[in-house]
């Protein structure tokens, strides 16, 4: 199944998009996402995400606190870098362990952005970002997000745009510690594949990549997203910019395309 594109405006947007979205048709388009049909309810949400302005910075709870205020399950994200500008950063984690009142003080007072790792990427960087984790995105950047299906953000602060805050409920959630850097890893263009494993979500970038390691991953859900060229999905052709969906490993033919991204749930 090919899930339905929408492009979505932001104040954070880029105006000029790659040439598989028909260059964004002059609108600022912060995220591209990728919807099933009504009544399909997928366990992962694929967004295009491209940045002209610094993002909020935020957290999401994990399975156990998401569920204790009433959702099914928490939220982890993985972003994989497509294109960044010299100078562009990621917040993730905290430069060093605080305490939650020196967290939420910073916050208040606008400078939380002081508290956080702000690390350089580049293309073909990835991030896995644990439930937890107090994270934002920087400015020049274009990545591909994949996350759990939920609709659970604590904003904790967001540079004085008119949105809601969840401080009380960020702090409740949020790891007040660095970034565990061996959740990042490096896929320089046209060489070996990244298999992360030990992660709720599993993504996968097909470049030399052991399929049998792929295909053995138990999962209900693949998610298959082509960075270039094309692909076929159960016998329907997804192309870059798309994002098509099976229930199997083996629903899907990537014939010699290799750039090409498969999300899947793994815990």
């Amino acid at each position: 199944m090919k899930l339905k594109r929408k492009f979505v405006e932001k104040p954070w947007g880029q105006e000029g998009l790659p040439d598989i979205f028909n260059g964004g048709n002059g609108k600022k388009i912060g995220e591209i996402w990728y919807e099933a049909p009504k009544g399909i309810s997928p366990q992962l949400l694929v967004k295009y995400l491209f940045t002209s302005e610094k993002l909020s910075v935020q957290v999401h709870p994990n399975d156990r606190q998401a569920r204790r205020v009433g959702f099914p399950h928490g939220k982890d994200e993985c972003w994989y870098i497509l294109d960044a500008e010299p100078d562009a950063i990621l917040g993730l984690g905290l430069k060093k362990s605080v305490s939650a009142t020196k967290l939420k003080t910073a916050a208040i007072l606008g400078e939380i952005e002081q508290l956080l790792d702000w690390k350089p990427v580049k293309k073909g960087d990835f991030f896995h970002v644990p439930a937890g984790t107090i994270h934002a995105i920087g400015p020049g950047i274009s990545l591909v997000e994949v996350q759990r299906n939920v609709d659970i953000t604590y904003r904790m602060y967001d540079y004085g745009r008119p949105r809601e805050l969840h401080l009380d409920e960020a702090i409740g959630v949020a790891k007040l510690a660095p970034y565990d850097m061996k959740y990042a890893s490096e896929i320089a263009p046209d060489e070996t594949g990244s298999f992360i494993s030990n992660a709720p979500i599993g993504l996968f970038q097909i470049i030399g990549t052991d399929d049998g390691i792929v295909a053995e991953t138990a999962s209900k859900e693949w998610q298959v997203i082509p960075l270039e060229g094309s692909v076929t999905v159960r016998g329907k052709l997804i192309k870059a910019g798309e994002c098509g969906i099976c229930a199997h490993y083996s629903d899907i033919d990537l014939a010699k395309n290799k750039k090409t991204l498969i999300a899947c749930v793994t815990g």
